[in-house]
C-alpha cells in the first residue's frame, strides 16, 4: 500500500535566504531572545543579521572554504544558532557535536568529517577537542565561545568584504551540503547524514504547510531547550528564522520550569521523556501532600474528557467535573509548560496514547510526529485539524510512505538525505535507486493514509516458541509509571519474556529492596501486559541498581537506550531471570 500527500515545490536558494528575505520586510522584528544576567533580551532580526554576516566573515578570514566542515560543540544557546548561519553564509557545513561528546566520538567525528574548524562552548570542551586533535589532521582553528569566540571572529573578519561574503552566501543552492549530523546511534560508530539547503527547505515548507497554528500567530514563540545537535531542535530553529517565531534557548534543565514561565512559549517540542517527567513530578508531589487520589481522578478525567473529544464530544457531567480539575490540577500542569502553550511537539520515540489524552485533556494538545535524523526530522506529523492519537499522522506534503513485504516502513520525498558522508555501502543499504529510504522502522498505514508505528524492525524479540515480540510497545507502557525511569524488555530465544527496569530516584526516595516498589513495579508490568497477548507478556522482572544514563554510556543523546550495551553489560542478569 502507497500513500503521498500533495506536493510543496521547494524553492531555489539557500537557508540564508530566509533571513533576507524577513529582513527586506520587517528588520525590527524581535528575532530571537537571549538570556543575559538572567533576563530575556530582544534580539532583532537586523541585529541577528549583522551578527551573523560578521562572524561569518571571521571564518572567511580564518580560511574556511566553501564546503569546509566546521564543527559546533555547544549546549543549547543563542551563539549555537548564530554559529550555524554563519557557517552557512561562509558556504560552509555545520558539523554539530553533542557537547556530551567523549573525547573518542568527537575524534571519530572531526577524523571522518575533516571539519577544518570548531567552535566549542567551554575550555573543558576545547581539552576534549585537543586530546582528538591528533586523529584529525585538518583542524586548524578551534575557537571557545566562553572565551569570546563571537567577539574574535567579528573582529578577525573586519577586512572581508561584503561582496565577498555575498558571492560564498549566494553561491548555495538546494543541492548544497547544509550540515553533517552524525546519528548518535544505540550501535556502531556514528555514521555522517548529509542533509542539503533543499531537504531544509523542503522540510521547513511542510511543517508551516501543516501546522500554521503553531508558526503562523502574530504571538507565536518557542524556548529550545533540546540538544541542537539533534535535528529536531535544529528543524525547530529553522522554522522560526523563517516564520518569525520568536526563538530562545535554555540548556539549563534545573530550572527548565523558571524559564518557561519567563519566557512563556505558545509552543514547545520534546521528547517523550520530558512529557513522561512532567506527569510523574506532578504525580509524586500530589501523592506527598495527600492528594494523591485527587490526582488520579483528575488525571482519569482528563483522559476520558480527550477520549470523548474523538467520539462526538464530552457530555454534561463530564464537562462539569473536568472544569473543577481545572482549576484545581490542571492550570498547574499548564504552568510547568509556561502557561501559554497550547500545543506540543513529540518525537524521538513514542509518546504512548494515555500520555497523549492526558495531555490534551489538560489544554496542551501534544501533537506527534515521527522522523529520523536521515529525513531532516518529521516525515509525517498529527496537525490541530487532523489529529488520530495512537498514530504518528499522515506524511508531509510530497512524501511517500509504503509498507514492505516485511513490514517495514519505507518513505521518499524531498526532505530525505541524500546518503551517508564517505559510506556508499551503508548509503546504498538505506537508499534504493529510486529514492526509496527504508527507516528500520515496523509499522502499518490505514485507510485514512495515518501511520502508526509498531516496534523497531531490528528490536523484535524472537521466543524460544516463536512468537514475534515487539519491545515497545510494552517498554513504552511500564516507563509511563512514576517510580519507572527506563525498562528494557529481553528474551530473544528465551522460553518466555522479561524485563531490565531502572528507577526514577527524584520519584522513589526509598530502597530499591522496598516490598512497595517492588509491588509498585509489577503493577506497571500488569497494566502493559493488558495490551498484549498472554505469549508476549512479561513473566519476570528485575530492578537495576543504577539508573541507564548518557553519562554511564546506556542512555544516546536522544534519550534512547543502547540496547546492545546494556545486553552486554548486564548478560548475566538477563541471563539469571531465565534460570529456573
Amino acid at each position: 500500500m502507497r500513500h503521498v500527500a500533495p506536493t510543496i515545490a521547494t524553492a531555489p536558494g539557500n537557508l540564508t535566504d530566509d533571513v533576507l528575505d524577513r529582513l527586506a520586510t520587517e528588520p525590527d522584528a524581535v528575532a530571537l531572545l537571549r538570556r543575559v544576567d538572567g533576563a530575556w533580551q530582544d534580539v532583532t532580526l537586523r541585529s541577528f543579521h549583522q551578527e551573523v554576516t560578521e562572524v561569518a566573515k571571521g571564518l572567511v578570514a580564518a580560511g574556511v572554504q566553501p564546503g569546509d566542515r566546521v564543527a559546533l560543540l555547544s549546549k543549547t544557546r543563542y551563539e549555537w544558532t548564530l554559529l550555524d548561519y554563519a557557517i552557512w553564509w561562509a558556504g560552509a557545513v555545520t558539523v554539530p557535536v553533542y557537547e556530551s561528546s567523549s573525547a573518542a566520538q568527537i575524534a571519530w567525528i572531526l577524523a571522518d568529517s575533516g571539519a577544518v574548524a570548531a567552535v566549542v562552548e567551554t575550555s573543558e570542551h576545547a581539552d576534549r577537542v585537543a586530546e582528538a586533535r591528533s586523529e584529525a589532521p585538518d583542524l586548524s582553528h578551534v575557537w571557545v565561545l566562553d572565551d569570546a569566540a563571537v567577539q574574535a571572529l567579528r573582529d578577525e573578519g573586519s577586512d572581508v568584504t561584503d561582496d565577498d561574503l555575498e558571492k560564498r552566501r549566494s553561491s548555495l543552492g538546494p543541492d548544497s551540503l547544509a550540515t553533517l549530523i552524525y546519528t548518535s546511534g544505540t550501535t556502531g560508530r556514528p555514521k555522517g547524514c548529509q542533509l542539503t539547503h533543499g531537504n531544509f527547505r523542503s522540510e521547513i515548507a511542510g511543517a508551516l504547510e501543516r501546522l500554521p497554528e503553531l508558526f503562523g500567530r502574530d504571538d507565536a514563540s518557542t524556548l529550545l531547550f533540546l540538544p541542537l545537535a539533534h535535528v529536531f531542535a535544529r528543524i525547530i530553529q529553522v522554522g522560526a528564522i523563517r516564520s518569525g517565531a520568536r526563538l530562545g534557548h535554555t540548556a539549563d534543565i534545573k530550572d527548565l520550569v523558571t524559564h518557561l514561565g519567563e519566557f512563556q512559549p505558545t509552543f514547545v517540542l520534546a521528547v517523550p521523556r520530558v512529557f513522561e517527567k512532567v506527569f510523574n513530578t506532578a504525580s509524586t508531589k500530589a501523592y506527598a501532600d495527600g492528594k494523591g487520589r485527587i490526582f488520579d481522578r483528575a488525571v482519569q478525567t482528563a483522559i476520558s474528557y480527550s477520549r470523548a473529544i474523538d467520539i462526538g464530544g464530552p457530555g454534561l457531567l463530564l464537562r462539569s467535573r473536568h472544569a473543577v480539575f481545572d482549576r484545581l490540577v490542571y492550570g498547574k500542569l499548564r504552568d510547568a509548560l509556561g502557561g501559554h502553550a497550547e500545543w506540543a511537539i513529540s518525537g524521538g520515540a513514542p509518546l504512548g496514547e494515555r500520555l497523549a489524552h492526558f495531555y490534551r485533556g489538560i489544554g496542551v494538545t501534544v501533537l506527534e510526529g515521527y522522523g529520523l535524523t536521515e529525513t531532516t526530522a518529521a516525515l509525517c506529523v498529527n496537525t490541530p485539524e487532523h489529529q488520530r492519537i495512537g498514530t504518528v499522522g499522515r506524511p508531509f506534503p510530497g512524501t511517500e510512505v509504503e509498507v514492505a513485504s516485511d513490514g517495514e516502513l519505507r518513505f521518499r520525498g524531498p526532505q530525505v538525505f541524500t546518503g551517508y558522508w564517505h559510506n556508499p555501502e551503508a548509503s546504498s543499504e538505506a537508499l534504493d535507486a529510486d529514492g526509496w529510504f527504508a527507516t528500520g522502522d515496523l509499522g502499518d498505514v490505514d485507510d485514512d493514509g495515518y501511520v502508526r508505528i509498531t516496534g523497531r524492525k531490528k528490536e523484535i524479540l524472537v521466543t524460544a516458541g516463536g512468537k514475534n515480540v515487539a519491545p515497545a510497545v510494552l517498554e513504552d507502557r511500564v516507563r509511563a509509571h512514576p517510580y519507572v525511569s527506563q525498562c528494557l524488555v529481553v528474551g530473544d530465544g528465551k522460553p518466555f519474556v522479561a524485563a531490565l527496569v531502572t528507577i526514577d530516584t527524584e520519584a522513589w526516595a526509598g530502597s530499591l529492596d522496598d516490598p512497595a516498589l517492588e509491588a509498585a513495579v509489577q503493577s506497571a508490568i500488569d497494566d502493559a501486559n493488558s495490551q498484549v497477548s498472554q505469549a508476549e507478556s512479561i513473566r519476570k522482572f528485575v530492578i537495576l541498581p543504577d539508573d541507564w544514563t548518557e553519562a554511564n554510556g546506556y542512555l544516546t543523546p536522544s534519550f534512547k537506550v543502547k540496547r546492545n550495551a546494556v545486553l552486554r553489560d548486564f548478560h548475566d542478569t538477563v541471563e539469571a531471570l531465565f534460570v529456573r
